[in-house]
């Protein structure tokens, strides 16, 4: 996995830069604590903190090649996170081109595809990957991130080059880099989504899933290798459930491949207990038992409450299907004290870098993935189901389907988790959000590609289908990522392989859903994997904590950045009678989930600002007539000084 991070200048000598660049690399230490190194040239240098999974006694990085150029420097030098599921096919196509290893690592199986292939290199990968080739006969820097954005690859450019890491700390640990956001920044901040490309910190970007990036001496140029095509689905039934299942069969024992312990994650979920039941029976296979990792919280099972989005609880339905397949089964009980462990809520924060919130399933997770990682270091996991096979109540609600909006926010809104009912409404016109939550949208719906002959139904649903996967997946591959790799856990997905993900995407709805139940698709193709009881269960959501005295600590949070106590950031644009209503609400315990989000959402926005010290710029002082918000001016810099930036945030 790994982390990894540099700085390419062309008007400076980096060379003599090793105190910054270790800065940076340092940042990152919690996504390789096994190794850390870095390589220092002219105009480019590079970092890297080590995850060891494949080929644990070689492969340290950042990897040069053994061949020179003229002046005495490798010919490239490569940094690399993730893992590549083909490198042995690869390995074997480069030895018989004539290329020589001296690792067993896909590592330096990406570093002489680079010097075979140069960039079509990346049509050849099959992975997660971030990585990053300093080529030093062109005097120019290649970075990649894997079809899906699995694997996180942020950049700042700067007037001579640019900054990049697999998190933002490691580019903010650089004095040319500084943490600031204004309107358009906080629209993100605010909104359920991922745009490609945009992050909350201005003059940052993300590399796009897909696209590669090219930085020369003339600026850096963006590509992109992979998209979503339409193309006409001939398969019949049988063949595409067959077709669904060999792609499967050949995905997960592909993402087994790991020379450290590996476990699944399961939560007795259709998509989890799939995945678990391929792993159990690869392991067999090697006459061995796959250990099988769930959460819950105190109480849960026992005093459970069905709601909308979980009809069931998981606890049950984890323990038969472990059962089922003879998998080695932990469940982590979490309670209340845990979730709201102040050390906890900031390794979160410090985790994501990003005001993205899941409320307690974030603090959850990351509880959940720093006590796997004290028997593993890979985890097998289930995400990317509900994206590909259309297993979200937003593909049939007539409401979201008619939706002029990303239909989940749609869905939100209607619940009670609407980002702008909490904030002045003068605020909120003040950055233009509707207008740019619009023209995401347009953006967004541009790039989805039809066949000629759609109806309407079948075009809004491939319409649907490419927004989900494209700006929800995202967000749900963040905090996957960040959420494991805070402990050094890799996280696997073997449902966001991009060759089922490209066969499913072109699948008419009505065969997935053929039986009439959600994924009837992908049930049909698990069908002699599971107990009938998971087959049939109905969808039900990642389990949240039901405690009202969660609920209550968090109103608390909030109505202290409300009230403006310690210099809240966000005190000045919180409407305090929205944030007093929800404060009832949570009194007489009819606070909903998705209201609970919207605290925690907004309470986390304000510890953002805080404790990056984001500055903020542009921010309108716009306000409806006879109202005296308290807001800075136009021209007014808000700077929020409490704690250290980067560091401070991760230990």
């Amino acid at each position: 996995m790994c982390g990894i991070t540099g700085w390419v200048a062309f008007s400076r000598d980096l060379s003599q830069q090793s105190t910054v660049v270790g800065a940076m690399t340092d940042t990152l230490d919690h996504r390789g604590p096994d190794a850390r190194g870095l390589w220092l040239g002219t105009h480019a240098a590079l970092g890297h903190r080590r995850l060891s999974i494949i080929d644990l006694e070689h492969g340290t990085q950042p990897m040069p090649t053994p061949e020179q150029g003229p002046d005495g420097l490798p010919r490239a030098v490569i940094s690399y996170g993730g893992e590549i599921y083909n490198f042995r096919e690869l390995r074997e196509e480069l030895t018989l081109l004539g290329h020589r290893f001296t690792t067993r690592s896909d590592t330096e199986v990406a570093l002489r595809g680079y010097l075979q292939w140069g960039t079509d290199l990346v049509h050849r990968l099959n992975g997660m990957y971030s990585l990053a080739i300093w080529d030093t006969a062109r005097e120019e820097l290649l970075l990649v991130r894997d079809r899906l954005g699995v694997k996180p690859l942020f950049y700042h450019p700067t007037e001579d080059g640019v900054l990049f890491g697999s998190e933002p700390k490691a580019i903010l640990a650089n004095p040319l880099a500084r943490a600031r956001a204004g309107a358009e920044e906080l629209c993100d901040a605010l909104l359920f989504l991922r745009t490609p490309g945009r992050v909350p910190f201005r003059g940052m970007h993300e590399v796009k899933p897909g696209h590669l990036l090219r930085v020369g001496r003339d600026g850096i140029r963006e590509e992109r290798y992979w998209a979503l095509e339409a193309r006409p689905h001939t398969d019949d039934l049988k063949t595409t459930i067959a077709t669904v299942r060999d792609l499967l069969d050949d995905i997960v024992p592909r993402q087994m491949i790991a020379d450290v312990p590996l476990v699944s994650l399961l939560s007795g979920g259709l998509d989890s207990s799939t995945v678990t039941a391929l792993a159990a029976r690869t392991r067999a296979a090697e006459g061995r038992r796959l250990s099988t990792f769930s959460v819950d919280f105190t109480g849960h099972t026992e005093n459970f409450r069905a709601d909308a989005v979980r009809p069931t609880p998981d606890g049950p339905y984890a323990r038969e299907v472990a059962r089922h397949v003879s998998s080695d089964h932990h469940t982590i009980t979490l309670d209340r004290g845990r979730l709201l462990d102040p050390a906890v809520r900031k390794a979160v924060l410090g985790a994501w870098d990003l005001p993205f919130n899941f409320a307690d399933l974030d603090v959850s997770l990351h509880q959940l993935f720093a006590a796997v990682r004290e028997h593993a270091t890979v985890a097998l996991s289930g995400e990317g189901a509900d994206e590909v096979f259309g297993g979200y109540l937003w593909f049939t609600d007539p409401g979201a389907r008619a939706a002029e909006t990303f239909p989940w926010l749609k869905l939100g809104a209607h619940r009670g988790l609407d980002p702008r009912s909490l904030f002045h409404p003068w605020f909120i016109d003040g950055i233009d959000l509707a207008e740019y939550e619009a023209d995401l949208y347009r953006t967004a719906l541009a790039e989805v590609p039809h066949l000629d002959g759609e109806n309407a139904g079948e075009r809004r649903t491939r319409e649907l289908g490419h927004l989900t996967l494209t700006r929800w997946l995202p967000i749900l591959l963040d905090k996957k990522d960040r959420m494991g790799m805070a402990s050094g856990l890799e996280g696997r997905v073997p449902f966001c392989d991009h060759r089922l993900v490209e066969y499913v995407f072109n699948v008419p709805w009505e065969m997935k859903t053929f039986s009439g139940e959600e994924k009837a698709l992908l049930r049909a193709a698990a069908a002699d994997l599971l107990p009938e009881s998971v087959l049939r269960r109905k969808k039900a959501a990642y389990p949240s904590i039901q405690d009202p005295a969660y609920d209550r600590a968090l109103i608390t949070s909030l109505a202290t950045a409300a009230d403006g106590e310690a210099g809240a950031p966000l005190a000045p644009f919180l409407d305090g009678g929205s944030v007093r209503r929800l404060t009832d609400k949570t009194a007489d315990g009819s606070l909903s989930e998705f209201e609970r989000i919207l605290v925690e959402s907004t309470a986390r926005m304000d510890d953002w600002l805080r404790t990056y010290r984001v500055e903020l710029t542009d921010v309108k002082d716009c306000s409806v007539p006879g109202d005296t918000p308290r807001t800075p001016g136009p021209n007014h810099r808000s700077t929020v000084s409490a704690g250290p930036v980067m560091r401070g945030v991760s230990e």
